[in-house]
């Protein structure tokens, strides 16, 4: 990835809040835009029972890691790709900016991006991306089965899809949905960076993890 690039997503974390505010003004013109490399599932599923935590990735320095590195906070889980040209960037400046509203209490989240196109996203690529949202994101690839299974744990609908004016030819269509995950590794809820505003959903899972 290259400077300018890296330059280009920092002005994304920041720019991209404009547009956020006056989305209820156009989210007609901007639903039809974002569903380039990005499609629902059928159905999704948010039971409990059937969403878990389990994974064994590598994040963005190197390390492997599993679930049980993240237990004792609650965790806010994406999947994307760094190529996304859309959902992708502007759903992780949304995430940001509910991190930067949780004050302290940022130290008991742990923010998780998980890519869906580990084949280009090397732990190089996802390091340099992260940072060019929030310090606190973890982003995690790993070898294609290892993600289809975190996907499949999550139940995260993906898949690629042949594109020609794309990078490579293809972009991956993906659900959008950031779920949290309680310190124990349970679901706990699903969010859509269209459905609330950051201060809402800082508001919310803030009063989850003080039991209120």
């Amino acid at each position: 990835m290259t400077s300018g690039k890296t330059t280009h997503l920092r002005r994304i974390r920041y720019g991209l809040w404009f547009l956020v505010t006056i989305a209820a003004l156009v989210i007609g013109g901007a639903y039809f835009v974002r569903t380039i490399g990005f499609r629902e599932p059928p159905s999704v599923t948010t039971g409990e029972a059937a969403i878990r935590s389990e994974l064994s990735l590598i994040d963005h320095n190197g390390n492997r890691v599993t679930e049980a590195d993240f237990l004792g906070r609650w965790q806010l889980v994406f999947f994307g790709f760094t190529y996304c040209p859309d959902v992708c960037p502007t759903t992780l400046a949304y995430m940001a900016n509910v991190l930067d509203r949780f004050g302290g209490e940022v130290e008991q989240v742990a923010p998780i991006f998980i890519t869906v196109d580990p084949s280009r996203d090397t732990p190089e690529v996802m390091a340099e991306y992260v940072q060019a949202f929030h310090p606190k994101l973890v982003g995690l690839t790993g070898s294609e089965a290892a993600v289809a299974a975190a996907a499949q744990s999550f139940r995260v609908y993906y898949e690629k899809m042949e594109e020609e004016t794309a990078p490579d030819g293809y972009l991956m269509a993906h659900s959008g949905h950031i779920y949290l995950m309680t310190p124990e590794g349970r679901f706990e809820d699903v969010f859509r960076e269209a459905d609330q505003s950051a201060e809402d959903m800082a508001t919310d899972v803030l009063a989850r993890m003080n039991g209120k």
